[in-house]
Order: C-alpha cells, then sequence, then structure tokens
C-alpha cells in the first residue's frame, strides 16, 4: 500500500470510531436521569454504594468516622447555558468511555497488518487486556477514589461560617479528573509491556526499584486522595501496587518470550 492508501484506510477506521461515539453520545443525551442523577451524581449523595460500604467497614472496624452520613454541600449551575453545555460534553465522554474498546480495536485493526506474524501472535489480546485494563480503572476510580476524594473536601472546612456551595463544572471536573486519571493508570502492565518488548525494562531493574515504586505508588495515593486518612490512602495504594507487581510478571513473560526466541 502507498502512503496515501494508508492515510485512507485510517480515515475509515477513524470514521468508524468517530459514529461509534457519537451514537452512544446520543444514547447517553437521552438517557440524561440515568447520566446524571445515577451516575454523575451518585457520589454526592450519602446512598452512593460506596458510602453505604464504607458504613459497613466502619461497623466491623469499630472506627465510627470511617462511616458518611452526610455531604456538606450542594451543587449550583451558575452559567444560564450551564447546565446545556454540560449535558452536551458529558454524553460525549460517556460515548467515549463506553465506545473505548471499540474505537481500540478499530486502531488495532490499522496496526496489526504491519506486524510480524509472530507479534500479531503475541498480542492478539491487547484489544481485550487493553479494554479490561482501561474499565477496571475506571470503576476503581468512580467506586473508590472519587466518593473518597468527594467526601473529604465537601467535609472540609476553614472556618465553620463558610458554606460549601460547589458549582457544577467544577465538581464533574473532579470527579472525570479522578475516574479518566484511573483508567490511564490502570494501563500500567500494557505499557510494561510494550516498553519490555522495546528492552527498556527488565524484570530485574522492575525489582530492583520495588521500594522506591512502593514509596512513588504512596506518594500518588496521597495526591488522588486528599484525605489525610491513612485508610482510605491505602485503600487506593494497594490496588495501583498489585498492578506494579502484575507488571513484573508481564515482564518477566516478555523476557521469557525473547529467550525462546533466541
Amino acid at each position: 500500500m502507498t502512503f496515501i492508501d494508508h492515510l485512507e484506510e485510517l480515515r475509515w477506521h477513524v470514521i468508524r470510531s468517530v459514529i461509534a461515539i457519537v451514537v452512544l453520545a446520543v444514547v447517553a443525551f437521552v438517557e440524561k436521569r440515568i447520566l446524571f442523577h445515577e451516575i454523575i451524581l451518585g457520589p454526592s449523595r450519602p446512598d452512593f454504594w460506596t458510602y453505604k460500604m464504607m458504613c459497613q467497614l466502619a461497623q466491623i472496624v469499630d472506627q465510627p468516622f470511617l462511616c458518611v452520613e452526610q455531604l456538606n454541600f450542594t451543587i449550583q449551575s451558575r452559567n444560564m447555558t450551564g447546565q446545556f453545555t454540560t449535558h452536551l460534553s458529558i454524553s460525549i465522554l460517556a460515548g467515549f468511555v463506553i465506545a473505548f474498546p471499540y474505537v481500540f480495536w478499530e486502531l488495532w485493526r490499522f496496526i496489526a497488518p504491519g506486524l510480524y506474524h509472530e507479534e500479531r501472535k503475541i498480542t492478539r489480546w491487547a484489544v481485550l487486556s487493553v479494554s479490561t485494563l482501561f474499565l477496571t480503572g475506571i470503576l476503581f476510580g468512580y467506586y473508590i477514589v472519587a466518593p473518597l476524594s468527594i467526601n473529604f473536601l465537601a467535609n472540609y472546612q476553614i472556618d465553620e461560617s463558610i458554606i460549601n456551595e460547589f458549582d457544577l463544572l467544577s465538581y464533574i471536573e473532579v470527579l472525570t479528573m479522578m475516574v479518566l486519571a484511573c483508567g490511564l493508570m490502570f494501563q500500567l502492565p500494557m505499557v510494561v509491556y510494550a516498553l519490555s518488548k522495546a528492552g527498556i525494562v527488565t524484570p530485574h531493574l522492575m525489582r530492583h526499584f520495588r521500594r522506591h515504586a512502593a514509596v512513588v505508588i504512596l506518594l500518588i495515593a496521597a495526591i488522588l486522595t486528599p484525605s489525610p486518612d491513612v485508610m482510605s490512602q491505602l485503600i487506593v495504594a494497594i490496588p495501583i501496587y498489585l498492578l506494579y507487581e502484575l507488571s513484573i510478571f508481564v515482564s518477566a513473560y516478555v523476557e521469557r518470550q525473547k529467550l525462546r526466541s533466541n
């Protein structure tokens, strides 16, 4: 294929991906009660699933401070077009998140023909792995990281006379940032796989810097969960550390494949 032919092929992959995102965005736009009341605004209410589980955990470990019974804030929209533009932009974002596996599959269909047979054979699970890790990260961010952060920020006060009345865009910005950051962070095993294939990362190197990685992970958990509560930070840090350990196995697998091929 010529360069122009490759561009034409890429164009159709992009068009199909955009169509999938638009269709799902339209569905999300129409189902606004589910999208906003149940999903987006869910972590703003004490009856959210995560807060219920925290209350049950508080009873088990006898730590009442873990139970979230009230969120001291209200959400307002201060711009006349605020609710409509938010509805539109979040619908598009929801369409992208739901369509992500298909979008990545289209991208993979464009890249795969340029790989050798052995490379395609080794990476045949790439679409499933990337999609599963991304969606798992999204769920982890939505049910763990975002609620912990929202709970802390909503109940943090520098003076009792100040009332928390958050703008709708501000609330959604915090929620989406936490959720999408986790979705990307959970791609660590796939990033390590690619770097191991390129010879940049080895399992020995990752084991050597395991302690350093643990410190970095704790710092990341502290940033994602601004709460000074150590329990909340550990809840976030432990899954990330397990991803790091999984990445070591992934790197070791790549190294074994290289030794067999040689």
